[in-house]
């Protein structure tokens, strides 16, 4: 059946009235707007670099900033500008990719949980605590050791870590809105849970789900930047922001710049997600708009 004009109405201008305060935000709109170079920075080095990113040239080593290298170049004499994009292109990545394993999984396992309880949702919850015992890097660091270093290993623990996060939020949304009157009216009209889950609940845990991503991926980020600075992550020639400051260290007083660069990298994105967090929650978060 067809949805009603006034619905339909009422839902555009919903979604209007919330662009509108996400426009109005200063911290979403400065979010969104580093966010949008980082991603921006990632996209175009798949493509273009000024130069070859692991590309050695040992006589241009160690050179100042100039018209051919507006960054200079590093201890192997490579681009420090190419090797950033190239480095923004694997945060992005690692960021997305480990999100995403956990965001799917976790609701998965959240809305089944927050559903059918018993000793499935016991059993599960106490695993999610295990793994919430032990810090990011650390179960990362395991993971790497077991199984291998590398990029992809580095992206799957992150995402492994992730998992109990998004569990437990849409758990929790599963729970509030289960109790709801109108949950009450679908069961009653015949709907199962699967419908019901899907129709009624799934939506509006979707906001929640949105917030919590963006802070995960700029954890994420600081994640994979952790285990290339350790070792663990990606893996030369790749370029990457964590493993560049591993082999800056070296360096540091004879060419700083090699260190600061990558550093301000990875504080700009994350500060860049953490804002576009704390926009949207604040748009969205209906306890908070019902404060204000």
């Amino acid at each position: 059946m067809a949805r009603s004009r006034p619905r339909v109405e009422h839902e555009r201008s919903s979604r209007t009235h919330t662009l509108r305060q996400l426009l109005h935000s200063v911290n979403f709109v400065a979010g969104a707007l580093i966010t949008l170079l980082v991603l921006a920075t990632a996209v175009v080095s798949t493509f273009y670099t000024p130069y070859d990113p692991s590309r050695q040239s040992i006589p241009n080593r160690m050179q100042g900033p100039s018209a051919e290298h507006l960054l200079g170049t590093d201890q192997f004499g490579r681009d420090v500008l190419s090797r950033m994009m190239q480095g923004a292109q694997t945060s992005i990545l690692v960021g997305i990719v480990s999100v995403g394993i956990g965001m799917s999984f976790g609701l998965v396992l959240g809305v089944w949980c927050g559903f059918f309880g018993g000793w499935l949702d016991e059993f599960v919850m106490r695993g999610m605590d295990v793994l919430f015992a032990f810090p990011a890097i650390l179960n990362a660091i395991l993971f790497t050791t077991i199984f291998g270093v590398g990029v992809i290993n580095s992206i799957v623990a992150i995402g492994i870590y992730t998992i109990p996060v998004f569990a437990r939020l849409s758990r929790s949304g599963v729970l509030v809105g289960k109790e709801a009157d109108y949950v009450a009216a679908a069961y009653a009209i015949g709907r199962g849970n699967l419908s019901v889950a899907w129709r009624h609940v799934f939506p509006n845990i979707v906001s929640p789900l949105i917030v919590q991503g963006t802070v995960q991926f700029a954890g994420a980020i600081l994640s994979e930047a952790g285990l290339s600075y350790l070792g663990l992550g990606t893996q030369p020639p790749t370029a990457s922001w964590g493993r560049m400051l591993r082999d800056a260290q070296t360096y540091m007083a004879q060419n700083p710049r090699l260190a600061i660069l990558p550093g301000v990298a990875i504080a700009v994105a994350v500060l860049g997600l953490n804002l576009l967090g704390d926009g949207l929650r604040d748009v969205l978060d209906p306890r908070l708009t019902r404060s204000r």
